[in-house]
């Protein structure tokens, strides 16, 4: 046994001892103020940490949301993307070609250049992007399998911190059950030699078009 840990066991047991054996420790009451706190939500906060994780981030007007996503596409090299069914027209690429998703397995999305899905959350903090199969979302397999990933959030989606955004969904995750997803950035790993690997569980490429209102 290491030293850390039977110094750690050490600290438990003195702290243990005089509590019988058959009875079970109060409950400790832990603060929580960080439930009701939240760091102040900011866009710019926001952008600045997707760009840290390498995601390219088109900020533009409610008008003109399919050409930045087209523009998105096409500095990707795509030429054909899937988007959810319920995805709006007006959120979908102009001159690049749009496949509705109705099912497709994971062979067929891997042959399109990338996914196109709006988001249902973005975290200030931590440049994360929320997806909880929601509204113009799609199936959770949209924003892992194809290469590239192009997501849709309004600005006023975005809240300070991750507690904000678990109260905000945990109600409407709970009754659905459907499956959460956050994502910080382009799919990457490291391996024992911090070798950076990208794509290993998800988009290589990583595009948020953030839409002012």
């Amino acid at each position: 046994m290491s030293a850390a840990r039977e110094e750690i066991l050490r600290r438990i047991r003195d702290a243990l001892a005089d509590v019988p054996r058959d009875e079970a420790p109060d409950d400790v009451d832990v603060p929580r103020e960080y439930e009701v706190h939240d760091p102040e939500a900011t866009v710019a906060r926001f952008v600045e940490r997707l760009r840290d994780y390498g995601t390219v981030v088109h900020e533009v007007g409610a008008d003109a949301v399919s050409h930045a996503v087209g523009d998105a596409c096409r500095g990707r090299g795509v030429a054909r993307v899937v988007v959810p069914a319920d995805l709006p027209e007006a959120w979908r690429p102009d001159e690049v070609e749009a496949v509705v998703d109705q099912g497709l397995d994971a062979a067929q999305l891997d042959d399109v250049g990338a996914a196109v899905t709006a988001a249902a959350l973005a975290i200030a903090e931590t440049g994360t992007i929320v997806l909880d199969c929601g509204p113009g979302q799609g199936r959770r397999l949209l924003s892992l399998v194809p290469d590239v990933h192009v997501c849709i959030v309004r600005a006023e989606q975005v809240v300070g911190g991750v507690p904000a955004a678990i109260r905000l969904i945990s109600a409407g995750v709970r009754e659905s059950g459907r499956p959460v997803t956050f994502v910080s950035g382009p799919s990457a790993t490291s391996d024992i030699e911090l070798s950076r690997v990208e794509g290993v569980h998800g988009p290589r490429r990583f595009d948020v078009v953030l839409v002012h209102a």
